[in-house]
């Protein structure tokens, strides 16, 4: 008999908020230096959704009387997921569209869709372009997967290919773990930090020159130098440091600042009084930026404070140097600076829970005056501040027991004794309610990428990364962030609704993140105390 699953928590919450105009997909992006063969890869893929079959799970019909949606795990693909779109110049934008417009239906395994762009493709000057090797394009349906299983869908497909088009035996696939089986929580704040699998995965399955490499103590990452922003439009740093802060905590009924809509380009027409309406759906850029320099943590006594800020804690404050710069250059009112970040708890190894297994939590930041406070005549808040309060609220995120991954009212909400139809509505109804108290934006930053995704000597290893996430209304803009296994730069994906941004103001918001991220590398920031043990990379995922 086939398994039936009920929904869970988030897939419950997300299938109730669906809407036409907004399509909810996780887009991944994997850059090759090589070419890889067609139906070989087809058949790694297909192994692949047959070691992770949670993947393989189609929505079985529902009415509304019905006490829960419900999943049936497949045996096998309904349809192939696997497309190979003519090359041309314009193949990996249309590629790039397609995973913001067409979402894969859930109605049919997998809920998933996998387009292999190959070379020549070009983009237009805003997108980075690969001008030889290989594009992979995954397109996940957020109802179901993550961009975390999505990834982990990747690395096995990659496993598989380098391993078919290597002589030598096979090696046998990995025994299935049971799905209940939890990580311990020291082996699931590694991964949230970026570290991927346990050391004893880790050693199981590496090679035996990886396994050389590892036995040797790890080189330090060197990361480049940002350039600084000048010229009288750049975000200036008052230099004094102040002391580590306490975290801010808005009170309840705070409402978050709301980024200003921005539709200059789109409206302005010959004809003021027929103005163009704002285009459905969402638009998305991509950028590749240095990894931002910070103090190097040293050693010291086991009761001194923790090391300084991590590089999420500076794409948190950029992300809000952003918001309350591009608010006060639209003359928005000034409110907190509420950021949502995910955190994900599960180990990535080869029996990683697929699914939504991320959980949200929340960076806010204090309101400021109305002259923006990144002018050089501003005193306070200094950026060194903010890190400060920043390092100490994920910090404690990070250490706090896992609760509820949408919180208790999301938990009570899909726990009432009502039929779907019923909790489909109230949702809604409160989801409209609760508008004004969503948060400011989302960022989600997976850290360097735990697999090498190496496809062999023919497609080579991953050189570049990027995933984003759905940018809903209220909130309209998800800030997405990862890095290759040996690279230094962030790969950042910025992804915006359409209706608060034009592309010309999304470019725009770009150009300000950019500058923002270089003025928390260049603030002024004391060295740790001696006895400071180091902090590791992380944020979350969508």
């Amino acid at each position: 008999m086939t398994t039936r699953l009920p929904f869970p928590l988030v897939d419950e919450i997300s299938r109730h908020c669906l809407q036409d105009d907004t399509p909810e997909t996780v887009h991944i992006e994997v850059h090759l230096p090589g070419r890889l063969h067609h139906e070989g890869l087809r058949t790694a893929f297909h192994q692949a959704l047959a070691r992770h079959p949670r993947v393989l799970v189609r929505q079985l019909p529902t009415r509304w009387w019905h006490r829960h949606y419900t999943w049936q795990l497949a045996p096998g693909p309904d349809v192939d997921p696997v497309a190979f779109p003519p090359p041309g110049p314009d193949a990996l934008t249309r590629a790039r569209t397609r995973a913001l417009t067409d979402c894969p239906p859930l109605d049919a395994a997998p809920p998933v869709r996998l387009e292999v762009i190959d070379p020549p493709h070009t983009t237009d000057d805003h997108q980075p372009a690969a001008p030889t090797g290989t594009v992979l394009l995954l397109t996940l349906h957020h109802t179901a997967l993550d961009a975390p299983a999505g990834l982990r869908i990747l690395a096995t497909t990659a496993d598989l290919y380098r391993a078919a088009t290597r002589p030598g035996p096979t090696p046998p696939p990995p025994t299935p773990a049971p799905p209940t089986a939890r990580a311990p929580r020291h082996q699931a704040r590694t991964e949230v930090r970026g570290e991927g699998r346990t050391e004893a995965e880790r050693a199981e399955h590496a090679e035996p020159a990886e396994r050389a490499q590892r036995a040797a103590p790890p080189a330090p990452l060197t990361p480049s130098t940002p350039s600084t922003p000048s010229g009288p439009s750049a975000l200036s740093v008052p230099s004094p440091p102040s002391p580590a802060p306490s975290p801010y905590h808005p009170g309840p009924l705070t409402r978050p600042a709301r980024l200003a809509p921005d539709h200059t380009a789109t409206t302005a027409t010959p004809h003021r009084s027929t103005p163009r309406s704002p285009r459905p759906g969402n638009g998305i850029l991509l950028a590749v930026l240095p990894l931002p320099t910070r103090p190097q943590p040293t050693r010291t006594t086991e009761h001194s404070p923790p090391s300084p800020h991590t590089v999420n804690d500076q794409l948190l404050v950029a992300t809000h140097l952003m918001a309350t710069h591009w608010n006060a250059l639209h003359d928005h009112p000034t409110a907190p600076v509420i950021v949502t970040m995910p955190i994900d708890d599960r180990p990535r190894g080869p029996h990683m829970p697929i699914g939504n297994g991320t959980r949200l939590t929340s960076v806010a930041f204090p309101p400021t005056p109305t002259r923006s406070p990144y002018l050089p005549q501003a005193p306070t808040p200094t950026v060194t501040h903010l890190l400060h309060h920043t390092a100490a609220r994920t910090r404690a995120l990070k250490s706090a027991t896992p609760g509820p991954q949408l919180g208790f009212p999301s938990t009570a909400l899909t726990s009432f004794p009502l039929p779907v139809g019923a909790r489909r509505a109230l949702t809604r109804a409160l989801r409209s309610l609760t508008a004004l108290w969503t948060p400011t934006a989302l960022l989600s930053n997976i850290g360097r990428v735990p697999y090498p995704l190496d496809f062999g000597d023919a497609g080579g290893r991953a050189t570049a990364v990027w995933f984003s996430a759905p940018a809903r209304m209220p909130r309209g803009l998800s800030i997405t962030a990862a890095a290759t296994r040996d690279g230094d730069r962030i790969h950042l994906a910025l992804r915006w609704s359409r209706a608060l941004l034009d592309d010309a103001a999304a470019a725009q918001l770009l150009a300000l993140f950019r500058a923002s991220l270089a003025t928390t590398a260049s603030a002024t920031t004391p060295p740790p105390p001696v006895g400071a043990a180091p902090r590791t990379e992380g944020g979350g995922t969508p």
